[in-house]
């Protein structure tokens, strides 16, 4: 369970606020990081005993010559930089799961706004959703907790604990005989689904988008009970964790050595004769080394599974009965339940001024608070706007001066240009005297005549056609000549005089293209 001591750092009066907390054992660093200190240290006095005891002069200048490289390069290892970062991932990590658990609450809100009926079997609709939820959570919590494991091991279990029925165990063990690798725990959101479908059948619930939000609601339950498993299946890279573990462990193998009281050290550094002379018998500041990096490794491991058994762990046990008496509660105890609606105390006065203190906050009312500029004063003669005269430039001054203009022919001439050069022409009539009733029957219908009456139509040029027009070769070369000519039945729009063959006499008649 986790150790909580907010209610003792509540005010950062006084001296020392947080050494209150340093007395604590449970959940300590203390207790994690005090075996591996009694290691560190054994290892250390192993290695000063054989040095003064048992080595002779020459294995002593070996030993010594050892210990002064480890001294020298033990520095080398980034070890702040590493232990750093990892912590920082892992407690990402672990706030990011709990914040995954799911809770039951919004469900059974929904549920019991929805599904009406105070009969027998609205009441078992109601309960029954909300057991099926309890249930996906627990199955997920015996999957990835120790704790829920050893309580709930097998579904006879959680059968006795009244979390599943007899009949819903046989169907599960009928799938696992079937499925057995994957887990089940989205079957009992496959049967809560099922269930509100029926109440909606039933009219029990008035519309569908309450069978719409209490779905939704169902599968965002299931999603973060799926992504529990996910952070359960898929951990920190063991890559990363054993370089982080290598690091620290053969840092300290280093600092036992290179932190030995010999006697080159004393002669080489005359300078630091008591420091040797402390080291002799107690290495003090490497036990405080050791004591810092090992507890930042140590909060690294309590961490990296917040699901487990050590004290700082989640207390999944709590979650799982205070789920299911929440959830009881809402749809069964307080549905449709309600206090009397009485007028309040403030019906008259709309709204309070101010609620009122006792005696013991009487000192600790609070102001409004005032936004940043509040308290800046501009003074009145710099209150009025500034005019802005108009500006006298035009925009045709704000050409520059080497700007290269290009000058095209009128849109009348393009398209003149562009049907001399595709030998296509347009014949419309103009006649005044409406033609025989064969003849409209043979152009088409009424309004198809009526449109061919109507003067001709320009077409719009386009950046294609222009861009031809200026840049070919040829017309450069030999511009094309329009003549517009005149014939007894219509009018033609423009014979190209580079194409003597297409100059012919338009035929009388109504409108007609060749």
């Amino acid at each position: 369970m986790t150790v909580t001591y907010t209610g003792e750092v509540a005010t950062c009066r006084g001296f020392g606020t947080f050494l209150r907390v340093l007395s604590k054992w449970r959940g300590s660093i203390y207790k994690l990081v005090w075996l591996d200190l009694l290691v560190f240290l054994l290892i250390y006095y192993i290695l000063n005993l054989i040095y003064r005891l048992l080595l002779d002069e020459d294995s002593k200048r070996a030993f010594e010559g050892v210990v002064n490289y480890c001294s020298f390069h033990g520095n080398v290892i980034p070890l702040s930089f590493v232990l750093g970062f990892y912590v920082s991932v892992v407690m990402n990590r672990w706030w990011n799961q709990y914040t995954t658990i799911p809770w039951p609450d919004s469900i059974a809100v929904f549920v019991s706004a929805s599904i009406h009926g105070q009969d027998e079997r609205g009441r078992l609709m109601r309960r029954t959703i909300l057991r099926y939820v309890c249930l996906c959570l627990t199955m997920v919590l015996t999957m990835i907790s120790p704790r829920v494991k050893k309580r709930f091991p097998t579904l006879g279990n959680l059968v006795e604990a009244g979390l599943l029925l007899e009949n819903e165990m046989a169907i599960l063990e009928n799938l696992n005989e079937k499925f057995p690798k994957p887990s089940k725990h989205w079957l009992p959101i496959v049967w809560a689904t099922s269930i509100v479908t029926r109440a909606r059948k039933e009219g029990r619930i008035r519309d569908d988008f309450a069978v719409k939000t209490i779905i939704d609601e169902l599968n965002k339950f299931r999603g973060q009970a799926g992504l529990l498993l996910s952070y359960d299946t898929i951990s920190v890279p063991l890559v990363y964790t054993q370089v982080v573990t290598i690091a620290v462990y053969s840092y300290f193998i280093t600092s036992a050595l290179g932190s030995q009281w010999v006697d080159n050290k004393l002669q080489s550094h005359s300078s630091s004769v008591y420091i040797s002379n402390i080291d002799l018998y107690f290495p003090v500041f490497t036990t405080l080394e050791f004591f810092f990096y090992m507890g930042w490794l140590k909060v690294a491991e309590s961490l990296i599974n917040p699901f487990g058994e050590d004290d700082d762990d989640f207390e999944v046990n709590w979650i799982i009965d205070r789920d299911l008496q929440v959830s009881y509660m809402i749809v069964d105890e307080m549905h449709h339940e309600h206090p009397e609606l009485i007028k309040d105390q403030y019906w008259d006065e709309v709204f309070p001024s101010e609620l009122p203190y006792t005696i013991a906050t009487e000192n600790q009312r609070e102001e409004h608070p005032e936004p940043s500029t509040a308290r800046v004063a501009v003074p009145p003669r710099q209150c009025s706007m500034v005019t802005v005269a108009p500006s006298n430039v035009k925009i045709d001054e704000m050409i520059p001066s080497n700007t290269v203009s290009y000058k095209f022919a009128p849109p009348e001439q393009l398209q003149m240009n562009d049907d001399a050069q595709s030998g296509i022409h347009f014949i419309v009539s103009r006649g005044s005297k409406r033609g025989k009733k064969d003849d409209r029957n043979s152009m088409g219908s009424s309004n198809s005549m009526l449109s061919l009456q109507q003067p001709p139509m320009t077409r719009a040029n386009s950046v294609t056609s222009m861009l031809k027009r200026l840049f070919s070769k040829d017309e450069r070369q030999q511009p094309a000549t329009p003549v517009t000519t005149q014939t007894d039945g219509g009018t033609r729009f423009m014979i190209s005089a580079s194409n003597p063959t297409l100059n012919k006499p338009a035929t009388a008649g109504g409108g007609s293209m060749k």
